[in-house]
This record gives structure tokens, C-alpha cells and sequence, in this order.
């Protein structure tokens, strides 16, 4: 079968993730990359593909079956919208967009031309997450009733010499939080409304350090969301994961993500689960057991089934409006936080 072209807007280091994904993918082939630096030109070159300054200009002449958006936030609206308009599929880096005026806007032009969207929240195509999600859907864990996700993890000082890392919007709610707030929309629910909490006690920066969120479900569970990327922890699905090569291996199983239900628990990314073989009772030993699985590489997975959704052969696994969704969640954490105030998104995060 014949690769998909691909071109790569933006050689960050995101977009060279993908681009080093692809060399591995039997499905996707790099046509060409959009970046307007000296090293993104030399990055190219190294490759043996044309590096155009103008993104455009590769959507106007190379013409591939699909562009990947690695760019500033603010820049996705445009590129992916010229994407759509050229019957071009985009797979849009997360978040969607910087606004969610932005982002209906994506998923409208979309929904329009009939030109599908998948936006890259690649934690959803981990074998892990994928087993996870069905165990939920089967009934494993019954009637869910609540979860714990912990995202706490030391990001060094060097970090913070990019000026908007310092900023507003730049910080760990938009950055780290939304993956997670995503994971909870897919594995447990729909969020009815949102509390939170932050701080910038450590670094004293313009933006947060540190968050506590709470969350009520459409189905009435309940989940708690723990943030720092100030704290000398493990604690965070990027280190306990083993997804990322980017990431040193720990020297024992960590747990990061709690769900708790009426028949059962899960914890991840170790897939333990927790359940009783006879009478419910805290009074009763609990059985534990692991969940076996088959390792594999997000990214990669991502990259193919793009390739499919290019082909017809799927519909994105997180499209425009699924990820306008996220995007809108993860806001209200910053209203909530910002007023006191609970927060529903779906009535009070305005476009």
C-alpha cells in the first residue's frame, strides 16, 4: 500500500518527534517540511527533504494527504483551516488552538467541508489508555464513582529562560494539565463543572506552578487533579509511563491515575486492578491483580492512524470538536481558579 505524504509544519521539537516517528512508520512518508529558521533548514536539508519559509507554500505545492500543525498555538487557526480548505487532513498539535473561538472555528470548517480533523492528544493511542478505556466500557470497574490523577514533576530552571514559560497561559494548567483533562473526558466522562485552586508560591512567576481541580462528572463521579511542576516527585504519567525515550526509567512501579467504581478499581499506567471475588466489603480481602497488555508507541500508533483517517478508513480518534472540547475544560480550570468560583464549561466559557 502506498505511504501517505505527509508535510510537517513547523521543526520544533514536537515536529521533529513526528518527523523521526515517520521514519519508522510503514504507513506515513515525509513529502516536505514548512520552518522558517536556519536550523529547521538544515534539519531538512540533513533529511534530503525541501524546507519551504512559508507553510503555505508547501500546502500549495507539494500538495500532501496530510499536514502535521507544530506550531505556536496561536498560529493553528490559520494553518489548519488552509489545510481544510485544500482537502488537506490536518493533525493538529494540542491544545486545538489558544482560544476556543479559534478552535470552533477549526472544527466548524471541518464539519463543513467534510474534511477530517485529529488533534494530537497522543496519550489516547497508548496501549495502556486503550485498555483502560475498554476495561471502563465493559463494566470492569462497575458504576464509576470517582478518580485521582497526579501530574507532579520538577521542570529545571533552565526551562524558564524562554520568557513565555514565565507568562501567563505558558504555564503547567495548558501545558501538562490539559493531557490530563483529556484522559479524564475519554476514559471516565464528560465534565459538568469544574473547582479549582492555584499557586505561584515557589518560582513567584506570572503563571501557576502548582494546581489543585476538582471535577464533577455528567454521570456524577467525582475527580481530583493534583498539579506542580515544581516538586521533586514521580508522580506524573510522562515519568511512570515509559512512552517517552525523553524520560529516565524509575527504579520502581509508579502510580498515577486512580479510577474507583462500583465493582472495582484501576490504577495506571501499571493496569492494576483491584476487585472482589466474593461479598463486597472493606471487611473482605480485595483480589489484585495486573492487566496484561501489549507494549507500543503512541506516537507511532498516532502517525498510523492518521494515515487511515487520510485513507477513509477511520474517523479521528480526537477530532475538532473533541479537542475543542479539552481545550474548553481545561480553560474553566483557569476561570475557576481565577474567580472562586465554580465553573461549568459548557454554560460559562464564552467562544
Amino acid at each position: 500500500m502506498t505511504r501517505a505524504a505527509v508535510g510537517v509544519i513547523g521543526a520544533g521539537a514536537i515536529g521533529r518527534e513526528h518527523v523521526e516517528t515517520m521514519r519508522r512508520s510503514d504507513s506515513c512518508v515525509l513529502a516536505a517540511i514548512a520552518e522558517p529558521s536556519a536550523g529547521g533548514r538544515a534539519y531538512a536539508e540533513g533529511l534530503g527533504v525541501r524546507c519551504y519559509a512559508d507553510p503555505l507554500d508547501l500546502l500549495r505545492e507539494v500538495k500532501p494527504a496530510a499536514a502535521i500543525i507544530a506550531t505556536p498555538n496561536a498560529t493553528h487557526r490559520e494553518l489548519a483551516i488552509a489545510c481544510i480548505e485544500r482537502g488537506i487532513v490536518p493533525l493538529v498539535e494540542k491544545p486545538i488552538a489558544s482560544t476556543l473561538a479559534d478552535a470552533e472555528a477549526i472544527a466548524a470548517a471541518s464539519e463543513r467541508s467534510g474534511v477530517p480533523v485529529l488533534v494530537g492528544h497522543h496519550r489516547r493511542h497508548n496501549p495502556i489508555i486503550r485498555r483502560a478505556r475498554a476495561m471502563v466500557a465493559e463494566g470492569a470497574l462497575g458504576r464509576l464513582t470517582n478518580a485521582t490523577v497526579l501530574s507532579i514533576f520538577y521542570k529545571p530552571a533552565d526551562y524558564f529562560e524562554v520568557a513565555w514559560r514565565r507568562e501567563a497561559g505558558g504555564g503547567p494548567v495548558l501545558i501538562n494539565l490539559i493531557h490530563e483533562i483529556d484522559l479524564v473526558r475519554h476514559l471516565c466522562g464528560e465534565i459538568s463543572s469544574v473547582q479549582a485552586i492555584s499557586s505561584n508560591a515557589v518560582r513567584g512567576f506570572a503563571v501557576e506552578d502548582s494546581a489543585a481541580v476538582l471535577l464533577r462528572l455528567i454521570n456524577g463521579a467525582l475527580v481530583t487533579l493534583n498539579l506542580s511542576d515544581t516538586a521533586a516527585s514521580p508522580w506524573s504519567w510522562d515519568l511512570a509511563s515509559g512512552e517517552s525515550p525523553n524520560y529516565p526509567p524509575q527504579p520502581a512501579a509508579v502510580q498515577t491515575h486512580f479510577l474507583s467504581g462500583t465493582e472495582g478499581a484501576l490504577a495506571l499506567p501499571t493496569l492494576d486492578y483491584w476487585h472482589y471475588s466474593s461479598a463486597k466489603s472493606w471487611f473482605v480481602p480485595i483480589s489484585r491483580g495486573s492487566v496484561h497488555f501489549e507494549r507500543g508507541d503512541p506516537y507511532l500508533a498516532q502517525i498510523d492512524h492518521l494515515a487511515r483517517v487520510v485513507r477513509a478508513q477511520e474517523a479521528p480518534l480526537i477530532s475538532a470538536r473533541d479537542g475543542m472540547l479539552t481545550l474548553r475544560a481545561t480553560l474553566a480550570v483557569h476561570k475557576a481558579a481565577k474567580t472562586g468560583q465554580i465553573v461549568q464549561p459548557d454554560q460559562e466559557m464564552e467562544l
